[in-house]
């Protein structure tokens, strides 16, 4: 059984331009169009100047007691459901944002183009699949990987100013494209957002790892949280979503969407 539980009318408006939502119980799996149209990214806004703002959602699923992983992977804690919607955020994102060791633990491969998605995508202005942006201060990667060598668009690597030469020479001899995003030699989440708007990724997707996402919380750029409750039980010491510093005021963001199936429940949260 599937279930789309309601929110108010108000938080619906502003999140999907319009259309509330409203409750709905019925058997089957939800089809990648009306995934696609729960998730769709807000209207784009615009600065001053007129240039789009960039929109910067994460996807991440947690245990009942706070897990984000199971034997350092997020799989274990997964279902067919959360595999639909990570499908269908990738589908809709212009670039997905990854820690460095995100990519060496999950072992982190090119986004593929998806027929269900093509034709939205063009009428987008959008590739064949998002680019993934990989945010690493040492540049220590395997550029052996598929990643590098069979990309559908090039990957970018997001690092500072002070990177290892060096290394940054590796990562574009690989074919990776490496965007400085901080003046010393890690990675300042503003400037990543940025950097990203500056070349024409406005739907942005980060898909953690916890410290990442940890950095992002604390430098108040993360508008939107697409949450998986997985019904389990870890115990042990798994990291949770987002690690790093705790925040001065905890940051306050509305339910926007709830789904349900087998027990999992999918929440999308915006920034209030």
């Amino acid at each position: 059984m599937r279930r789309l539980f309601p929110v108010t009318d108000q938080t619906a408006t502003r999140a999907s331009g319009g259309a509330a939502v409203r409750t709905e119980s019925t058997d089957g799996e939800w089809s990648l169009q009306e995934l696609a149209a729960a998730y769709a990214y807000p209207e784009s806004v615009t600065d001053p100047a007129g240039a789009p703002v960039p929109w910067l959602r994460a996807n991440m699923v947690s245990t009942l007691d706070g897990a984000a992983q199971h034997d350092g992977k997020s799989q274990p804690i997964s279902t067919a459901a959360d595999m639909r919607i990570f499908g269908t955020l990738r589908g809709l994102a212009d670039v997905v944002v990854v820690g460095a060791e995100t990519v060496r633990q999950e072992g982190y491969r090119p986004a593929r183009a998806r027929a269900e998605f093509a034709e939205a995508r063009e009428a987008a202005g959008q590739g064949p699949a998002p680019a993934i942006a990989i945010v690493s201060a040492s540049l220590d990667l395997d550029f052996s990987l598929p990643l590098f060598t069979s990309p559908l668009v090039p990957t970018l690597i997001l690092t500072g100013a002070a990177a290892a030469p060096d290394r940054v020479a590796t990562a574009e001899k690989a074919g990776a494209r490496v965007v400085v995003a901080g003046d010393g030699v890690g990675v300042e989440p503003a400037r990543a957002v940025q950097a990203l708007g500056g070349l024409g990724f406005t739907r942005l997707l980060t898909e953690g790892g916890p410290r990442l996402l940890g950095q992002l919380v604390a430098a108040g750029v993360l508008d939107e949280l697409c949450l998986t409750v997985s019904p389990m039980l870890t115990a042990g010491d798994a990291q949770r979503i987002a690690g790093g510093p705790s925040v001065a005021v905890p940051q306050r963001f509305a339910l926007v969407s709830l789904l349900e199936e087998e027990g999992f429940l999918f929440g999308r949260y915006q920034r209030t």
